[in-house]
């Protein structure tokens, strides 16, 4: 068991990048699965540290915990680190379940360590039973092709490692027996209130009553979803990419030509690319079904209904439509730098500068939508009673090819309010019965 056991774990993880010079750090609770874990990775000889989270949830079991972990370093004379979480304040202020809170701070501070410290990876030691309960309380709860393939080997972009993901339990508990390890037992995995405890000690052994061979074939079907998931995460990637009609860092998918496809897997397949979730794909359908100008919005992505596309543009300066809300106040994009003020008519003094735009907020519908010039544009230049295509203004402007490039437009609900830099429209210029005053200026580097 020894050799077969240490042959597994040196495999994962030799696959994802073990070298003379990788460093790794280990998450260690005290229990088995982790007792386990820590000696496989002695016997390994890996450069490593370990990391315990002491979460408070459990009183004087906690500190021994805690204890217990600190003694284990000693034992094996490598470093620790421990850090002490407030969790039941944590999950009280961001409104999270004791799980999802004590989740978010182990998975937060092992991120923090790994970065400060440099560590190679992150190694976690869930064992393939934690596998079969993660696919069946993410069945229950509802989830997707993903989420029924469980816990992966690896996770790339944390750099995390679980290198006893296929072993099962059984055999973990009978390593440490063999090998004289000892470890302590959580009182907490007992109780049923919490989801986890719940499938394992109470609805598997039900299913197993029914079904004796319940858990192997789960793990049977979870391998088998991994490799449908690749397959399908395969012919995703080639569909978004004959979709998508933009250039980096946008993307445009048309709204009609993606609709047509009634499939939710693939409108979740591109917004989880932009950081959208899979709860907001009813969302992205209503938007289907907007007008122009609505959106949605992420800490790093807006996704505008822009005529017959969906766009993709992040809120960084490379994006080529941007959308302005009423409380932005400054935006900063390729064409310069553009200051938004709502200000009262008498409180302004008028100006005749081409960089600085004065309308009649009465009139401007938010959000504006920020973005280059398209052939067919027009707007009615300030002073004209008719409207007039951007392109011949261009042409009457005697602008150069270069110069026509570099010029953005600003709209105000499907209508162009500003040719930036240039001229106004003269629906929105001010009246003698204008209150409030929508003022813009841009500063152009």
């Amino acid at each position: 068991m020894q050799t077969e056991l240490l042959d597994i774990f040196l495999e994962e993880v030799q696959i994802h990048g073990k070298s003379p010079t990788s460093t790794y750090l280990l998450a260690v609770s005290g229990g088995v699965d982790s007792v386990v874990l820590t000696e496989l990775a002695k016997q390994a000889n890996l450069n490593f540290s370990i990391a315990h989270c002491n979460f408070n949830l459990r009183g004087e079991e906690s500190k021994r915990d805690e204890g217990f972990v600190q003694q284990l370093a000693e034992k094996y004379n490598i470093p620790s680190h421990i850090k002490q979480f407030d969790t039941n304040s944590f999950a009280i202020e961001n409104k999270l379940s004791i799980q999802e809170a004590a989740r978010k701070l182990r998975y937060d501070w092992f991120d923090e360590l790994r970065k400060e410290n440099n560590f190679s990876h992150i190694i976690l030691a869930h064992h393939a039973d934690d596998n079969i309960e993660t696919v069946l309380m993410n069945f229950f709860r509802g989830t997707g092709l993903n989420g029924l393939t469980g816990m992966a080997a690896y996770y790339d972009s944390k750099k995390i490692m679980r290198p006893l993901i296929s072993v099962r339990r059984k055999e973990i508990e009978e390593f440490a027996q063999k090998h004289n390890l000892p470890w302590v037992e959580d009182s907490s995995n007992a109780e049923a209130k919490y989801t986890r405890n719940y499938f394992r000690n109470e609805l598997i052994p039900a299913l197993k009553r029914i079904y004796p061979q319940v858990e192997e074939n789960i793990l049977d079907t979870i391998e088998r979803l991994k490799i449908t998931s690749l397959l399908h995460d395969q012919l995703a990637d080639q569909l978004k990419k004959k979709l998508n009609k933009g250039t980096p860092p946008e993307a445009r998918f048309s709204v009609k030509e993606l609709m047509k496809y009634k499939n939710t897997s693939l409108l979740y397949d591109i917004l989880k690319d932009f950081g959208f979730t899979e709860k907001q794909v009813p969302e992205l359908m209503k938007l289907a079904q907007s007008e122009t100008g609505k959106f949605l919005t992420n800490n790093d992505y807006i996704l505008l209904r822009d005529r017959a596309w969906f766009v993709f543009s992040p809120k960084q300066q490379a994006a080529k439509t941007i959308v302005i809300l009423k409380e932005d106040k400054t935006i900063s994009f390729t064409g310069g730098v553009l200051k938004i003020e709502l200000i009262q008519k008498e409180k302004t003094s008028i100006s005749k500068s081409p960089d600085n735009a004065q309308l009649d907020a009465s009139e401007i519908e938010f959000p504006l939508i920020l973005r280059r010039w398209r052939e067919g544009d027009y707007f009615y230049p300030l002073g004209m009673r008719k409207k007039k295509k951007i392109a011949r203004f261009f042409i009457d402007q005697k602008l150069s090819k270069l110069q026509k490039e570099k010029t953005w437009v600003l709209e105000s609900h499907k209508r162009i309010i500003w040719v930036v830099g240039y001229r106004i429209d003269d629906r929105f210029k001010l009246t003698a019965n204008s209150g409030e005053v929508l003022q813009l200026t841009i500063s152009i580097p």
